[in-house]
């Protein structure tokens, strides 16, 4: 393989460049030339990493005639002519997995920080204020929670859930994608039932202004209301509006409709009365585009590009032996009528250790490392198995999953969805010759210990 040219127009964490030096790859830096400028000089490069300097657009696209990819360390990439950059057979890498837990944790922050007042207090007392109360909070347990957006940033918010006594639910235009953390409804039933509504959707032509008047008027009780997304989701005046009047509660803006591409700034030329109305107001919580922005996601970030780019060069033609696909069973999970009595049953007369989820094994492969093995009851209505109908799903652990799916595709085996990166390792899902859907896990036990 030839040396691969990659141009870094954006800085980010030093491991990238690293690496990818580590790795074989020339890298250049130009953090501070026009658009144009880099336009020019383009065509010299395989590979561009961004983060949202600027619009890649048709122009900037063709002017890259030997451009083979586009990273981009974050989660969208909206800034990309995507339909365009891919009929030049230009891949498009981006990192979702990279902030995913700061944004959880993020999220969760402004929820608490708004239902408890914890802002409005602090300014008081450093004021010389101590107004017990007005500043009397409400309680997260007992709350239903609406997820807009059941991708990596709506699954990290749920996972951080589940120590409150809450009911999760969630709307995505993707299907079957239900799991312990959260509950799949259509967007009517959660307008029905949610007290919060947390937002976790790219901008795209069909989410832009999604939260406007009439979208906020159809929820049936008054309710707080998160962006961590992007600002333009959000039309801001009916936003106002609805704070007025009482049916949106407080609002936690981690992001707003008027921030520039680049999201450092926002367009002065375009801030009107009602983003006025939002700095003023007591329940209202802003923070400036910081939710994936701590300095482990930034390091993660550049991690999730590295290995991207190294998977794209090095892994295309490997290949797993029929021997080493599966390694150990990973799971056994299967539907109940009351999985929480069911584990207390098998706790108290078989003596599994049992937590809300069922039961970890633990065992030893052959090279002595810790492994282990999920038991877990499903409630009956859970969609977690589609599109199966099968009582069951089994986990099987595996080595190289990414490799193992390209491979089991090739071979006519039909995958179900994409697959997902967590802490606790990676997952794919496939469909036995009777329907049996089969869930691939390349694990990291670690994250259970």
């Amino acid at each position: 393989m030839s040396a691969i040219k990659i141009l870094h127009i954006d800085s980010n964490h030093p491991i990238l460049k690293q690496q990818l030096e580590s790795f074989g790859f020339i890298n250049d830096e130009d953090f501070t030339s026009s658009k144009e400028v880099i336009e020019s000089k383009i065509h010299n490069y395989h590979g561009i990493v961004i983060r949202s300097r600027f619009n890649i657009d048709k122009t900037f696209i063709d002017k890259a005639t030997n451009l083979q990819f586009i990273a981009r360390v974050g989660a969208g990439l909206e800034s990309i002519d995507c339909e365009y950059a891919t009929s030049k057979n230009i891949a498009l890498i981006a990192a979702p997995e990279g902030n995913r837990n700061a944004v959880g944790e993020h999220t969760l922050a402004m929820l608490l920080s708004l239902l408890n007042k914890l802002n409005v207090a602090d300014a008081e007392v450093r004021s010389g204020q101590r107004n017990r109360e007005s500043n009397r909070g409400h309680e997260l347990d007992g709350k239903t929670i609406g997820i807009i957006g059941y991708g990596n940033m709506g699954k990290s918010f749920a996972k951080k859930l589940r120590g409150f006594e809450v009911e999760v639910l969630f709307y995505d235009i993707q299907t079957g994608i239900g799991d312990a953390n959260a509950k799949q409804v259509a967007l009517e039933e959660l307008q029905q039932k949610a007290d919060v509504l947390s937002l976790h959707i790219p901008w795209t032509p069909e989410t832009n202004g999604l939260v406007n008047r009439d979208f906020i008027n159809a929820f049936q009780k008054p309710f707080w209301l998160l962006n961590t997304s992007r600002g333009k989701n959000v039309v801001t005046a009916d936003l106002v509006e609805a704070l007025k009047t009482g049916k949106i509660l407080g609002a936690g803006l981690d992001v707003i409709e008027y921030e520039n591409l680049s999201f450092e700034t926002l367009d002065a030329a375009a801030l009107p009365e009602a983003y006025q109305y939002l700095l003023e107001s007591k329940n209202v919580l802003l923070t400036p585009h910081i939710a994936g922005w701590t300095f482990e996601s930034q390091e993660r970030l550049a991690q999730v590009i590295v290995d991207k780019i190294k998977e794209k060069y090095f892994s295309s033609k490997t290949t797993i032996t029929e021997e080493v696909r599966v390694t150990g069973i990973g799971g056994v999970f299967f539907k109940s009528a009351n999985p929480k009595e069911l584990v207390g049953w098998y706790g108290k007369h078989l003596g599994l250790k049992t937590d809300d989820y069922g039961s970890t094994f633990w065992w030893k492969d052959k090279s002595g490392n810790d492994c282990c093995t999920q038991w877990s009851p499903f409630k009956d209505d859970t969609k977690y198995f589609q599109p199966s109908e099968k009582q069951f799903m089994q986990n099987f652990r595996v080595t190289n999953l990414e490799v193992l799916l390209r491979n089991l595709a090739e071979e006519g085996v039909t995958i179900v969805g994409e697959m997902e990166t967590f802490d606790y390792g990676k997952f794919g899902w496939i469909l036995d010759p009777e329907g049996n859907k089969i869930e691939l896990w390349e694990p990291i036990d670690s994250a259970f210990q």
